[in-house]
């Protein structure tokens, strides 16, 4: 049987463990060298196919990929392009199958969130309408936590560590500074607040911050919002408060609203966190600092969850096997076995069932009243932030790995311009 080529590629926001998806593809990849040749990574998602941008993984050291699982980013470049339909632009999907003709390609692995699965989902019903033969397989990625399906996202985990352990510090230094009474953390989350929720786990008692979470699933009372924070002030002498970018109005409208849009046609949020300290200086007099985690989040590997590093390398080492085994539109999903002790296990779902579906928290686990969660909820992410995998030190800081990114000779005369 002769050997395919894979091609691998990141897509959307990137995330602390990302890498450590690539790595385990990666290493997958290599050990099975009777069935697949080369890996090859799209520089830039999956512009790098369309403009036949492919990183030669084969150059990169066995000591590099395996430094992979430490290095937070996209070692590869990462983008944010959604493909057409066949139908707007068939032109698009005919490059795709042209450059992966050109250069062997018979496995495509696509590493994102719920647009990514869209655009994986696309590849794999049109390498079957082209009769070109080409196993497409998705690999879950995520800060939002909002892929369907899979008990948890590769990326989120991490990201619930470094926001939980974020305002448990920022609320002791609250405390140690009388004159600050307020302090807002916002976090990501547009139409999902699951980092807002994972920053309940500072503290399990209402007296510990963060005193009120505000939720995209919420929509916003401004008047029980500043009623809680007076409460809250007068009974433990401050508040914090941890806020997701995607708050909204009742009337839909996102209350930090900028006016833009992305490649995808999300909304662009320009911070809600100031908004909230006008409003409550403007309404109550309080001193307040405010802070928008936004990258540090989720590239903070120094802080990553272990179970998360596992997770996401066991999602990418799936991948590959799911490939071989000819599994195709399918994506590897984490199925949770049992709380306590925390066990789980790798399942797979077709990528028509997760593309482009967003998985919101749901009521059960938000308390009655909209401002924090409920026990059920803290089940659900504990198992999720724990562990260290810290990376290696050197001279104080975390080392990192930083790839050759060697691109192969393209072999096409012709060169890719995007659809107007």
């Amino acid at each position: 049987m002769a050997r395919k080529n894979l091609f691998y590629a990141q897509s959307g926001g990137v995330t602390a463990v990302i890498n450590a998806t690539a790595c385990g593809v990666i290493e997958t990849a290599r050990e099975h060298k009777d069935t697949i040749g080369k890996v090859y990574a799209g520089r830039m998602g999956i512009l790098g196919a369309l403009k036949e941008e492919l990183i030669d993984t084969s150059h990169e050291s066995a000591k590099d990929i395996a430094a992979l699982r430490h290095t937070p980013g996209g070692a590869f470049g990462s983008v944010r392009y959604k493909l057409h339909s066949l139908e707007e632009s068939a032109a698009e999907y005919q490059r795709l199958i042209e450059v992966f003709m050109a250069h062997n390609i018979g496995y495509f692995v696509y590493n994102g969130g719920g647009d990514s699965m869209d655009t994986a989902n696309k590849v794999a019903q049109v390498g079957k309408k082209m009769g070109y033969d080409i196993t497409c397989v998705g690999v879950p990625k995520t800060v939002d936590n909002d892929l369907p399906e899979t008990d948890t996202c590769p990326g989120f985990g991490s990201v619930a560590k470094y926001v939980a352990v974020s305002i448990k510090e920022a609320g002791i230094d609250v405390i140690s500074m009388p004159n600050t009474k307020i302090f807002i953390l916002e976090v990501m989350g547009r139409h999902a607040g699951w980092i807002a929720a994972a920053t309940a786990l500072a503290g399990p008692r209402r007296s510990e911050p963060p005193h009120i979470i505000l939720f995209p699933e919420v929509p916003f009372d401004e008047v029980r919002f500043l009623e809680l924070v007076k409460e809250n002030v007068e009974k433990y002498d401050n508040c914090v408060i941890a806020v997701s970018e995607g708050l909204r109005w009742p009337s839909g409208r996102f209350v930090s609203e900028a006016g833009s849009t992305d490649a995808f046609g999300h909304q662009q949020l320009g911070g809600v966190a100031p908004v909230l300290a006008e409003m409550i200086k403007n309404r109550l007099g309080y001193k307040y600092h405010w802070a928008v985690a936004d990258y540090l989040q989720r590239s903070a590997r120094h802080i990553a969850s272990a179970v998360d590093v596992e997770q996401a390398y066991a999602m990418g080492k799936a991948a590959v096997e799911l490939a071989l085994a000819g599994s195709h539109g399918e994506m590897p999903i984490i199925v949770r076995e049992s709380d306590e002790p925390y066990k789980w296990s790798v399942g797979t779902v077709p990528l028509e069932k997760v593309a482009n579906v967003e998985k919101k928290v749901p009521k059960r686990f938000l308390t009655p009243d909209g401002f924090n969660v409920t026990a059920a909820c803290r089940r659900y992410l504990e198992p999720l932030i724990q562990g260290e995998d810290y990376p290696p030190y050197k001279n104080g800081l975390p080392h990192y790995v930083k790839l050759k990114n060697e691109l192969a000779p393209k072999k096409l005369k012709t060169q890719w311009e995007p659809p107007e």
